[in-house]
């Protein structure tokens, strides 16, 4: 997760995460401490998905359909509705409901002090952010062959690299859930 927070935070010289601080009122700091907030409970989000039946299946798929790092290489693209209207639809996936988003939007809040109600708008930006970054990453892999790029997703998901990311996903939502 950390290469995912690194990338995206520092995507096109840092840009992005600035586009984002512009986007919705916040300093670049508080940004990025958002981001830092948000993007765990994604990638939890993902690792959850991707332990399921067809789930590494599907997410590869989606990488591979969409254009998603352009949000990471054009970050004026961020600002735009259809890109919101596309985070939307990820979230939708990988948290599953919008009383989940929600929960994730407070919780963040709660850890930054930044408002719920902005934390709520930032969540489909940073779910397309961390989407650009795993396209990013596992491009090369997926050109290659989609057995490599499985494997990097599995590398990329797996936190303590024991090769399974059924522990991590426990790991995560415990923490999340609990409040660590």
């Amino acid at each position: 997760m950390n290469e995912i927070l690194n990338l995206l935070m520092n995507a096109s010289g840092g840009a992005a995460t600035h586009r984002v601080a512009e986007r919705f009122g916040l300093s670049d700091d508080q940004a990025g401490n958002a981001l830092a907030q948000l993007v765990p409970a994604l990638m939890a989000g993902l690792q959850s998905n991707t332990s399921q039946q067809g789930g590494m299946e599907a997410l590869l798929g989606a990488l591979s359909r969409g254009s998603h790092s352009e949000y990471l290489e054009r970050p004026d693209l961020l600002d735009r509705e259809e890109t919101v209207t596309e985070g939307n639809a990820i979230l939708s996936h990988i948290l599953g409901s919008k009383d989940v988003s929600r929960s994730v939007a407070s919780r963040a809040a709660g850890q930054t002090g930044i408002g719920e109600d902005i934390l709520k708008k930032m969540l489909p930006i940073a779910a397309t952010m961390v989407m650009g970054a795993l396209s990013r990453q596992t491009a090369p892999a997926r050109a290659a062959a989609p057995q490599g790029a499985a494997g990097l997703l599995t590398q990329l998901l797996d936190q303590n690299r024991d090769g399974s990311i059924a522990d991590d996903v426990m790991g995560m939502l415990g923490r999340f859930l609990g409040g660590r």
